[in-house]
């Protein structure tokens, strides 16, 4: 597959696709993608690039230069996947047309990313990450209740990488029956509006939007965080009443608290909640994080602790896994999936123009052989 990319959405995709064996051809300006540099987290290249690029192969190439574009419609004759998530218009105007490219190779699969769509009055407007968090109205069901807050991963970017991902693989699945390519298009907003039908339905339904609740849920009592005698935070959640009679009997040790007015049903806990969760934080203080967790495995409540990165990074459950990059191994979180087949294999992260060579020659060999005369 040829992929036009650079920042996160366009890279989550392709990257997904590497991890499962596929040949990705990354297209990168002389000075490399942008998101190379975002920080120096991993020798001179950043968390995202390496989180988001192994497995890949880098072309240092020019669109707006023929030669260039000749040698990306000479890999293309070859490819399954073309994505792109460049400017608006930008790959249009070089040439790189999806609806085009699928007339001349009807087997291709087109993935075109943006920010808002492609049509409407914001087309054209930037769209990076926390800007799609602001106009989705994300950022105002986040953080606490004093203001908006940011979530603090590109959710947009990775939710439309995602949703391309499944995409493709959709179409690949439809191309085997028909035999013909399909055109894709996904966007930031589309993508995490999608993710935001919850709230907007309650806000439909009721007239109200969902309130910002910090660590606590806006229709779900108790649901959220307290703090414990030596100073932990314990976040619990109670998703039903079987779960709150247990909470009360074994860990508040006030089993007929459930028949108290105020206390006796989800809906009244929410409208009861400050009473509710000073009766509950009361009982947290009296106990060390040790201790609370050990009541709250025998009353069964499911709960978590609320961890800084440092404890994530010696969490039990956290998986590694070693990838190379041109500074030297890095150990990056697991893919999520796991297979009977075992812990894939990652490839490793491209220097800038690294393949170039290795594929223009390929693929001008390829190109002299098609147009030999047999």
């Amino acid at each position: 597959m040829l992929s036009l990319e650079q920042a996160v959405a366009a890279p989550y995709c392709s990257s997904r696709l590497a991890d499962a064996g596929a040949r990705v051809i990354k297209v990168e300006r002389a000075e490399g993608d942008f998101a190379r540099f975002y920080d120096r987290s991993v020798g001179e290249l950043s968390s995202y690039f390496v989180w988001l690029n192994r497995g890949k192969q880098s072309l240092v190439a020019d669109i707006k230069q023929s030669q260039d574009a000749a040698l990306l419609g000479a890999i293309l004759e070859h490819a399954d996947v073309f994505i792109q998530n460049l400017a608006p218009g930008a790959a249009a105007r070089a040439g790189f047309d999806s609806e085009e490219l699928r007339a001349r190779h009807p087997r291709l699969i087109t993935v075109d990313i943006s920010g808002y769509g492609e049509t409407g009055g914001y087309a054209d407007m930037k769209a990076y990450d926390l800007l799609v968090q602001a106009e989705s109205g994300l950022a105002m069901l986040t953080g606490h209740p004093a203001g908006p807050g940011r979530v603090g991963v590109s959710v947009c970017d990775i939710a439309c990488g995602m949703s391309a991902h499944a995409a493709v693989l959709e179409a690949l699945i439809e191309r085997g029956r028909t035999g013909r390519g399909s055109g894709l298009k996904a966007s930031l907003f589309d993508a995490i509006a999608d993710w935001m039908n919850v709230p907007l339905l309650q806000f439909e339904g009721s007239g109200r939007a969902p309130e910002r609740m910090g660590l606590a849920h806006p229709t779900i009592c108790p649901y959220g965080a307290f703090t414990t005698a030596d100073g932990a935070r314990v976040l619990i959640a109670i998703q039903n009443e079987r779960e709150w009679a247990s909470f009360c009997a074994y860990f508040l040790d006030e089993p007929n608290l459930t028949l108290q007015l105020g206390f006796d049903s989800n809906v009244a806990r929410v409208s009861n909640r400050t009473a509710v969760e000073a009766r509950i934080a009361a009982t947290f203080a009296q106990f060390t994080r040790h201790e609370v967790t050990t009541r709250l495995r025998a009353a069964n409540t499911a709960f978590g602790l609320v961890n800084d990165i440092p404890a994530l990074a010696q969490h039990p459950a956290l998986r590694r896994i070693p990838v190379g990059t041109p500074s030297g191994p890095a150990q990056i979180v697991a893919p999520p999936v796991m297979t009977t087949s075992g812990l894939r294999h990652l490839g490793p992260i491209p220097a800038i123009g690294e393949h170039s060579e290795l594929i223009r020659a390929e693929f001008s060999a390829k190109k002299d052989a098609t147009s030999s005369p047999r």
